[in-house]
């Protein structure tokens, strides 16, 4: 299987995808506006299926999450976006906070998602998960005293890390949930201490950071789950070898402990939805077996559903006890996150 695509569009770009049901082509009132900052093929198919099932067209407008809500800010009341969907839960307080979302809660949403992956105003719900883990070299076996991220900071890992660079979501979102579980003072040293320990400077996606293991330049890989199942999902010997060989550490799992930094994809109702009917029936779909599968199967995340399917290689790594989300609490500190790393000299 081909790793997912990440087709990114301009600001500017529409693309309408689906076709109508039998019954005739979709009216001009029977689309739904998605601005979306996932950039998924597995994510086009859901959207085809939906659209087959419902005659509802969807108009894909992507971007990054950031421009997107300040274009629909920009946009008021005249905005056509109906739904918002992005990556990262700073991302979503933000939107709630920007005033661009509306509360929306449905039975469907309730009842599948759990309270845990919801805005308590119901201003946005997950629709996946992806948990950010620590990987190694199972030829070389587990680094000893690895098992939370505070270990990162540990001077036995010193020229052994690779990761991608701070001001990545996944990585501000990791510093948010360490500022607000040990503080300030205590980021800061493990901040400094990541840095003194990293094999190269930050740099490449996350992909890149666990390929480095084998090729000799780090022991120790920062990644999220997602892109290591993609590689475990190919049909090519290569992938498989290299998946067979990363071994994956679930942190902070002991007894009290927060559980694995995990973050999430999500979506919300647009407050100024031209339409609502069918962004409501999107929204729901969006927690429907098909639509959960299409996350889960189609682009190896973590469904929000908990008895969705989950693709064998995720299942591979095995089970792990995630932090709970907070989004608010991450937005909050995303910022004074970053400006610790980066004056820790975590670039």
């Amino acid at each position: 299987m081909p790793r997912p695509s990440r087709r990114v569009f301009g600001l500017g770009a529409a693309v309408l995808l689906g076709v109508a049901a039998a019954s005739g082509p979709a009216s001009a009132a029977e689309e739904v506006n998605l601005y979306s900052s996932r950039h998924y093929d597995s994510d086009r198919t859901l959207y085809d299926a939906f659209a087959k099932e419902t005659g509802i067209r969807v108009r894909l407008i992507e971007g990054d999450a950031d421009q997107l809500i300040e274009r629909i800010r920009n946009e008021g009341a005249n905005s056509p976006a109906d739904v918002f969907i992005t990556v990262d839960a700073a991302r979503l307080a933000r939107a709630a906070n920007a005033g661009i979302l509306t509360s929306f809660r449905s039975a469907a949403v309730e009842s599948r998602i759990p309270a845990g992956l919801r805005d308590p105003e119901g201003m946005w719900f997950a629709v996946s998960t992806r948990a950010r883990v620590l990987m190694y070299d199972r030829e070389q076996g587990a680094p000893p005293g690895l098992a939370r991220y505070e270990d990162l900071a540990d001077p036995r890992f010193k020229g052994q890390i690779c990761v991608r660079t701070s001001s990545h979501p996944y990585n501000t979102s990791l510093g948010a949930s360490v500022l607000a579980a040990d503080g300030p003072e205590a980021t800061e040293t493990w901040a400094r201490g990541l840095a003194a320990n990293l094999a190269r400077p930050p740099q490449g996606g996350d992909r890149d950071q666990f390929r480095a293991i084998p090729a000799g330049q780090c022991r120790i890989a920062i990644s999220n789950t997602y892109y290591l199942a993609a590689i475990g999902a190919s049909d090519r010997a290569e992938d498989k070898a290299l998946f067979a060989r990363i071994g994956v550490i679930f942190p902070n799992q002991g007894q009290g402990d927060r559980g694995a930094h995990v973050n999430i994809s999500g979506a919300g109702l647009v407050k100024t939805a031209p339409n609502k009917a069918a962004a409501t029936r999107f929204l729901d779909y969006l927690t429907s077996d098909a639509a959960q599968a299409a996350f889960a199967l189609g682009n190896m995340e973590y469904p929000a559903v908990a008895d969705a399917p989950l693709h064998p290689a995720l299942r591979a790594m095995g089970t792990f006890r995630p932090e709970p989300v907070d989004a608010e609490r991450t937005n909050t500190n995303a910022g004074p996150a970053l400006q610790i790393m980066q004056r820790a000299g975590w670039r």
